[in-house]
């Protein structure tokens, strides 16, 4: 059952937003050409990286694009761990090109991109805007996102993370102009995501879903979504990374990523996030596995706050029924988690990664100032707890929690 103790103890209203349209199916990118007539552009961008053309998916979209007649300009060197600098670099890029319709295809990094650079084509001072130092303004330029690995949910949000290389940390910036005027959600197109990558981009649909499930932020309807992102999920993330072209997994998978994704925009994350950014900024560990890595630990440390939720997403899972005996699932969840890295082939320690363990204090320090996510987690950690997460997660130690 839902709890709505949340939306009563705020007393204020809530926003919900996704997408003006979402096309979700088999073979949906197909349709393309009859989507960009809407748009009556003059100039396509593309927006991708190296391993989804690598992987003949932008030679395929530039294929199906050609039917349009409208002159393409095809960018694909957007890197893994995106920058605010690279943002920058496109959106004056497109620009010069005069395009008046940008379609991002790829993972998270490639999606962030595209529809972060979108929404300043008509902005004078771009820089001003990716500081964060004010809310970037409504979007004219039209955005279409399809996605090729399922878990970041950047098709559907609000929300897009870059490397702040001054500050040796990622930062997200939040508007709704970072929401696309369509999002192409085909399962096709992730069969070719490696298996490393569908097994790091789709915990991290499962951190979207359960953190944003336990969020302040939270209401009974971005729960809704969670929920039925949470309850998919170990139904298919293991035939989906051990059995990419299993298509019936990666349709499965896509929905995670997308109701997860819904949630994550409208409810927020918490303090997995707050402590994979430092990973991702000073390390470049990927997104998802920072994510994947970190979430048992932070959950053995946060979990104590949100027994009630935690009982419910133990029955998501199908790790049984603790109604009866809510302080056991705490248990049950993080084990669950950590069996995931293991089944997922997933590192388990930051040790693994190769962090340096004197680090740990400097990573506690940049963790505490994402004020916005901390905030968002019900358990209010300080920075010497952030401390203690980050040397339980280096050296595997996983306390003895209630039985």
């Amino acid at each position: 059952m839902i709890q709505l103790k949340t939306l009563h103890d705020r007393n204020m209203a809530s926003d919900f937003r996704m997408p003006g349209n979402v096309k979700f199916g088999v073979g949906a990118h197909k349709n393309l050409p009859e989507e960009i007539e809407k748009y009556s552009p003059t100039k396509i961008a593309i927006v991708s990286d190296k391993g989804v053309a690598n992987a003949g998916l932008v030679k395929k979209l530039e294929n199906i694009l050609e039917q349009t007649g409208v002159p393409i300009f095809t960018f694909t060197e957007i890197v893994g761990e995106p920058t605010f600098k690279l943002v920058e670099t496109v959106t004056h890029k497109l620009r010069e090109e005069n395009c008046d319709l940008v379609i991002g295809i790829g993972g998270g990094s490639a999606l962030d991109v595209a529809k972060t650079a979108a929404a300043l084509l008509a902005q004078e001072k771009i820089a001003h805007f990716l500081s964060g130092r004010e809310q970037i303004g409504p979007r004219s330029t039209p955005c279409i996102l399809l996605p090729t690995t399922s878990g970041t949910g950047s098709e559907v949000t609000m929300n897009a993370i870059f490397g702040d290389e001054e500050q040796g940390l990622k930062r997200g910036i939040v508007s709704p102009a970072l929401l696309p005027d369509l999002a192409i959600i085909d399962p096709e197109l992730t069969v070719s995501c490696p298996a490393r990558v569908s097994a790091s981009s789709g915990v991290d649909a499962f951190t979207h879903a359960i953190e944003s499930y336990i969020s302040v932020r939270g209401t009974p309807l971005t729960k809704i979504f969670a929920e039925k992102a949470m309850r998919l999920f170990p139904k298919y993330i293991t035939r989906a990374v051990h059995n990419g072209t299993d298509l019936e997994s990666r349709t499965g998978m896509a929905w995670v990523s997308a109701l997860a994704g819904v949630s994550l925009a409208n409810a927020g994350v918490g303090a997995v996030h707050a402590l994979a950014y430092p990973l991702g900024g000073k390390f470049h560990i990927e997104h998802g596995v920072a994510n994947a890595l970190l979430m048992p630990y932070v959950f053995e440390k946060i979990g104590k706050t949100c027994t009630d939720e935690l009982v419910e997403v133990a029955s998501f899972l199908q790790l049984g029924d603790y109604s009866q005996h809510p302080n056991k699932a705490l248990d049950a969840v993080v084990h669950y988690l950590l069996e995931l890295l293991d089944t997922l082939n997933l590192p388990s320690t930051l040790k693994e990664l190769g962090i340096p363990e004197d680090s740990l204090p400097a990573l506690a320090e940049s963790a505490s100032k994402v004020d916005r996510l901390l905030a968002n987690t019900p358990y209010k950690l300080t920075e010497e707890a952030i401390k203690e997460i980050y040397e339980n997660a280096y050296f595997g130690k996983v306390g003895v929690l209630v039985k």
